[in-house]
């Protein structure tokens, strides 16, 4: 098993001579104040994490990492986001982030999903819908009134371990302040907020060649990074390093899959079609519908996954059409009981419906979810990873177990990755309280979980 904790300082900034200087005030071994932000206060910690491994699975330093040839995020910095200050988070295949109500858990979501949305070309008032609830409470505003945040994160792949980080000012207006974009010890982009007055930022990126950097404006509300593409010719190694580093970290972020399914909206019959997953999982019985037509194979294993976590035996997942033929809804079917022999999935608890939803998620896919990977890249080059808010919110100890089982199974292949989160006292005795090396037994047979504990170490 391998653990990680204690307290980890924000990462210098030095960029190599010939590009962009020093922010003003940064010194040698401390990290920048980027305009426009105020730095977090408290001091930087690294929560308790350790990989929880079943038998016949391997825990090391490299779990976390993704498959060679895939793309995906390996570690989230939240420097001045809510409740967090300096907040390192590592991300494995499957991370569970745990802790009580307040620590941060599901703020750690939103910072992730909002960079998966800047990742995908979305402004900055769209990733950051009320970006002003997220300024630390003790964050003082500087000479000019600006208050803001600071997240990042570090992307795995091809191109070796990238880095992005990102201030955003918020107050008194919303924009970003500053980005970098780090590779093999070298600034590859650096913008920064000049003049306020503009709706632009100063943008610099490592070139190569006669012109050690290029200079151009950006749009303010825009991710850098996600534009290098097409601002980058990639004429010089320079500018190959540059691109290889920003599509990495654009393709590791955007296919991004929030999911809390909503029992309540999953219990009527829906329209027939071959619509994607939503969300809040309110289509459920759609989607069933076409896995049972396009997929066999795996609507029987989401069969034999529903008879491990729902009551009473489970034969298969059947479906129902209206008279008409327009609406559908799905059922367990039972073994016989004579007059009654399936259960309409309405009739189900929450937790049961929420058990189906979570496993329909992982043994799918983007096909079958309403996500937008990137169309330039191969299915087999990308790695969808799936937000899941509340991961054992009315689940109880042994469809936890089946659920986190199969996480690991598919994560596991490196196609996919699960950040979840779940309550201080993570589903019982599957994770108890102070995990060490005895805890292999309490994990589901051959699962490789990465738990983060926010509940310790606060400041």
């Amino acid at each position: 098993m391998t653990t990680t904790g204690g307290t980890a300082p924000d990462r210098a900034y030095h960029p190599p001579q010939g590009t962009a200087a020093r922010p003003a005030g940064a010194a040698r071994g401390r990290a920048p104040v980027l305009p426009g932000l105020v730095p977090a206060q408290g001091r930087a910690r690294r929560p308790a994490a350790a990989i929880l491994s079943g038998a016949g699975a391997k825990a090391g330093a490299g779990a976390g990492l993704p498959p060679a040839g895939r793309a995906a995020v390996t570690e989230l910095r939240l420097s001045a986001f809510g409740p967090h200050r300096g907040t390192v988070l590592p991300l494995g295949a499957v991370t569970l982030l745990r802790g009580p109500s307040g620590s941060g858990k599901t703020t750690a979501l939103r910072a992730y999903e909002a960079l998966a949305l800047l990742a995908s070309g979305a402004g900055l008032a769209e990733a950051l819908p009320a970006a002003a609830d997220l300024i630390p409470e003790r964050a003082r505003p500087d000479a000019q009134g600006r208050r803001g945040l600071r997240i990042g994160c570090t992307v795995d792949g091809p191109a070796g371990p990238v880095a992005l980080d990102l201030a955003v000012q918020v107050e008194p207006a919303l924009r970003i302040a500053g980005e970098r974009l780090t590779g093999h010890g070298r600034t590859l982009l650096a913008t920064a907020l000049r003049d306020p007055g503009r709706g632009t930022v100063h943008a610099e990126w490592h070139t190569g060649g006669n012109a050690l950097v290029t200079r151009a404006p950006f749009p303010d509300d825009l991710l850098g990074t996600a534009l290098l593409p097409l601002r980058v010719a990639g004429r010089t190694p320079g500018q190959r390093r540059v691109l290889s580093a920003a599509e990495q970290v654009v393709v590791g972020l955007r296919s991004v899959f929030p999911c809390d399914p909503r029992p309540a909206a999953m219990r009527e019959p829906v329209p027939v079609g071959a619509g994607r997953l939503h969300g809040d999982c309110r289509n459920l019985a759609e989607v069933l519908h076409r896995t049972a037509t396009e997929c066999p194979r795996r609507h029987a294993r989401l069969a034999e996954f529903a008879a491990a976590g729902c009551a009473g035996p489970v034969t298969a997942l059947g479906l129902r059409e209206t008279a008409h033929g327009t609406l559908v809804h799905a059922v367990l079917e039972r073994a016989a009981r004579g007059p009654a022999p399936a259960t309409p999935l309405g009739r189900l608890g929450d937790g049961e419906l929420r058990y189906l939803a979570l496993g329909l998620v992982l043994l799918t896919g983007p096909a079958v979810l309403t996500v937008d990977p990137v169309d330039e890249v191969p299915q087999a080059l990308q790695a969808l990873t799936v937000l899941a808010d509340g991961l054992d919110r009315a689940l109880d100890t042994r469809q936890t177990r089946a659920l986190l089982a199969l996480a690991g199974e598919i994560c596991g292949t490196g196609h996919m990755r699960l950040v979840a989160t779940a309550g201080e006292s993570a589903g019982g005795g599957w994770i108890p309280e102070g995990a060490g090396e005895s805890t292999a037994e309490h994990v589901p047979e051959g699962a490789g979980v990465t738990v983060v504990d926010l509940g310790r170490d606060r400041t």
